[in-house]
């Protein structure tokens, strides 16, 4: 578990970091989502002991990360995964990381394995992996200590298709075997698959925060069915906003109640789903506009 509690971090008169609490529960995937200067990075280093709060305070595991014993075996943590020597071989790199928290050499080998990185690769110098290479080898680190908290700055960067599929079926089995993740991604499609929770800020605050689909419902319901206008017409009557675009309709409640008006009005749905049709992108784009360099485009 990661507990953050009135966590603000100060530069002087700027604030990168502004009070803000939130809890990443064991067994779930937590997204932590905002614009690039929104303070996500200085929030994770914060929770890894790189960054000293300015007050309020960071807990992993009940603890704070300076207070665990060999934290390695703990939290897995990978916020910068092109920080890795550039002269050593990959092999190197992680035989020197399980070395350092007191794990044995096979502990390399399957940390290798489970990212996916061959004996060739691994025999290969960091300065002549690719990024999504670097990624693997990054990740590899965070897990070699078999650890219950991972901590990950954009995993998934530099990885191609076949990998972020991968990477999400990583972290899914993760958390569904207790582990908590916490989660930094510009990917939002993918985002919005594997999390289970969002925390997204903007200028350092909060905007939002709860279950993925808690947060799309907000943003309505998008519907088809066998007959849009007539669905429309029950949805109208029933007191439901609703608008109509090439993708259906959106109606301003919840997918159960439109659900149950269909069913009332005897009229067949083909597509029922929570949110619009931006999904977790439209949603991130209009919660953190005041934030963004680009504002909303029009």
């Amino acid at each position: 578990m990661i507990t953050a509690t009135n966590l603000t971090k100060r530069y002087g008169d700027f604030t990168a970091v502004h009070d803000i609490s939130f809890t990443a529960r064991p067994g779930s995937v937590t997204g932590f989502l905002g614009p690039n200067g929104a303070g996500k990075s200085t929030a994770m280093r914060m929770m890894t002991g790189l960054t000293p709060p300015t007050s309020g305070e960071a807990l992993v595991l009940g603890r704070r990360y300076r207070e665990l014993p060999n934290p390695g075996r703990h939290v897995g943590v990978m916020l910068d995964a092109s920080a890795q020597h550039p002269g050593r071989t990959g092999k190197e790199v992680l035989t020197l990381a399980a070395r350092t928290i007191g794990v044995g050499p096979t502990a390399v080998a399957h940390g290798l394995a489970t990212v996916g990185l061959t004996d060739k690769e691994a025999g290969r110098r960091v300065r002549n992996y690719s990024l999504g290479m670097r990624q693997r080898l990054g990740l590899a680190a965070a897990l070699i200590g078999d650890p219950e908290v991972l901590i990950l700055d954009e995993p998934a960067n530099g990885l191609d298709p076949q990998g972020i599929h991968w990477m999400r079926g990583l972290l899914r089995g993760f958390a569904d075997r207790g582990g908590t993740v916490l989660l930094s991604s510009h990917l939002l499609s993918e985002v919005q698959i594997v999390a289970d929770e969002l925390v997204i800020i903007g200028n350092g605050r909060i905007v939002a925060e709860g279950t993925v689909e808690d947060l799309l419902q907000q943003q309505g319901t998008r519907v088809r069915s066998t007959d849009d206008a007539a669905l429309a017409d029950a949805l109208t009557r029933a007191g439901v906003e609703v608008t109509s675009s090439p993708a259906g309709l959106l109606a301003q409640t919840s997918s159960e109640a439109v659900g149950r008006v269909a069913l009332d009005a005897r009229i067949v749905l083909t597509d029922l789903a929570s949110g619009s049709a931006g999904g977790l992108e439209e949603l991130f784009l209009t919660l953190t506009a005041n934030e963004s360099r680009e504002g909303i485009a029009a």
